[in-house]
């Protein structure tokens, strides 16, 4: 196997032989290592069959076979006697690493320690499934212990922060001689999963497909290694990224990574689900202050974080600072510099469709970052606009920063309106899909709705649109100018759009 090819582990979970056979012969197309979870197999199917095991294992591939407890993650209730029975069963098998959980390595009383097992194809783990643990080096500390050859720590993060502490054991893993798999679970810690190998990871984890997923978060393997590009990673690749919450499902990846892929600029764009956002800035961005050594080089930064990125920045394009709303950021020489190009792409995508905006009846649904820059472009484009939202003051606010109208959402009659525009989230996959801003009854008589939500294509918004019988039209459109102009910001190169266009529209098709 290739030394410096990110290595991929595909996890198979199945209840009975003969499926593990079918999806061991799956994995091997797309990953290097197929880890074997035989808790995940019936009592039936385990028990008595470990000549068919061995007939698998031996049949070609790089095999981790594991059997877990449901403390760490198994499918099993699982007593250490029990467990300990397992591996003297299965010390000798054709596997190329044995896993065993920390509380088995640490206790030289379960086993013969010079005979069994062979450490030298030993993987130590540690599952924490529901928080980074404070002592986490105590726990790195009590591994380095034993004589296991792969040591494994992988617990929960709820923020991307959550996974400094994982890089910073893959550092001292790496100084210390050790091989290290260090990888924090759940959506806030694909980062680790997509920058680890680059940190000097023994290996990654990616899941068969979408629906074989063994851990929270868990991409698969093939998106890790098409998507995200995982082979031509390394320390210095220029990282971009989403800011946001939720991120995980933007097509901004497919797009941007398409991108870097057509152009042979060596960048990855990750997403990076963030809680705290004053917290990432100091800790990840700020570069006085941040405690990761990598290359970034720009952020995209969608809902709720458009208004609020402001304060952490050293300087503000004058658009971006009018409009009162940052959606990129550039990371140089120059510090953190923010841009708005939300209002662009909008007037662009609208213009497309209706021609000339000037004298336009538009009607802007929200007051956060998107409806600033809603209410911004189409003023430029001397449009008559019309601020409608639940919260008064925020709607009256936003009014009189544009010299615009206001209403209130709840009793809003859009049958007037030539552009009526869903400037908040709702709508988007996930828990707010079907909700809408505006019922069919309400925009009775638009002319266009224009949905800035773009994920899934064709949102609750539109469906009510469809039912009064307006025109309407989707976010892709602008999402795809504003992410070129991005593209074009962090790395000086014209954006293939048509590619940029592709990857959007297949990644919108698998969902």
């Amino acid at each position: 196997m290739d030394s410096k090819k990110a290595r991929i582990c595909v996890p198979v979970c199945e209840r009975s032989i003969a499926q593990t056979q079918m999806a061991v012969d799956r994995a091997a197309s797309v990953g290097d290592f197929i880890e074997l979870r035989l808790d995940c197999l019936a009592p039936s199917e385990l028990d008595g069959n470990l000549d068919s095991i061995e007939r698998l294992l031996a049949s070609g591939g790089h095999f981790v076979i594991t059997f877990r407890p449901t403390e760490q993650g198994g499918l099993r209730e699982l007593d250490v006697s029990s467990r300990v029975r397992f591996w003297l069963l299965n010390s000798h098998s054709k596997a190329e690493f044995l896993d065993l959980e920390l509380d088995l390595c640490t206790n030289p009383a379960l086993f013969n320690w010079s005979e069994l097992p062979d450490w030298k194809r030993v993987i130590c783990s540690h599952h924490d499934f529901v928080r980074v643990p404070h002592d986490l080096q105590d726990i790195y500390q009590q591994m380095t212990a034993t004589p296991a050859h792969v040591l494994k720590i992988a617990v929960r993060a709820d923020d991307v922060v959550d996974c400094l502490p994982l890089f910073s054991l893959l550092e001292r893993a790496r100084s210390e001689g050790r091989e290290m798999i260090a990888i924090a679970m759940g959506n806030a810690g694909l980062l680790t999963r997509i920058l680890g190998p680059t940190r000097g990871a023994f290996l990654t984890y990616g899941a068969l497909d979408g629906l074989h997923a063994t851990a929270p978060g868990q991409v698969t393997a093939r998106e890790l290694r098409q998507t995200y590009r995982l082979d031509t990673l390394n320390r210095e690749t220029n990282v971009t990224g989403l800011v946001g919450l939720p991120v995980s499902h933007s097509v901004s990846p497919h797009m941007h990574n398409a991108a870097f892929a057509t152009t042979g600029f060596d960048g990855v764009y990750v997403p990076l689900e963030v809680h705290d956002l004053g917290a990432f800035f100091r800790r990840m961005v700020n570069l006085r202050t941040r405690e990761l050594d990598w290359n970034l080089r720009g952020l995209s930064i969608t809902s709720p974080y458009k208004r609020a990125v402001m304060s952490y920045l050293d300087s503000i394009e004058p658009v971006a600072a009018e409009i009162g709303a940052v959606n990129t950021v550039l990371i140089d020489s120059g510090g953190l510099r923010g841009f708005n190009f939300d209002a662009d792409a909008l007037a662009h995508s609208l213009a497309e469709r209706l021609g000339e905006l000037r004298a336009l009846s538009c009607a802007v649904i929200g007051t956060g970052g998107m409806a600033h820059a809603a209410v911004y472009a189409l003023t430029k484009q001397e449009a008559k606009v019309t601020v409608y939202a639940r919260d008064v003051v925020k709607a009256r606010a936003l009014a009189k920063k544009f010299d615009s109208a206001w209403a209130r959402l709840e009793s809003a009659d859009f049958g007037n309106f030539d552009v009526v525009i869903n400037g908040t989230p709702l709508g988007t996959t996930g828990p707010l899909q079907e909700v809408t801003p505006a019922t069919a009854a309400q925009l009775d008589g638009a002319r266009l709705a224009y949905d800035l939500v773009y994920n899934p294509c064709e949102t609750r918004f539109i469906r009510e649109a469809e039912a009064a019988g307006c025109q309407t039209l989707g976010g892709l459109s602008m999402l795809i100018y504003q992410a070129c102009a991005q593209f074009l910001l962090w790395t000086g190169r014209e954006p293939p759009v048509v590619a940029m266009q592709a990857a959007a529209l297949d990644a919108l098709r698998m969902e």
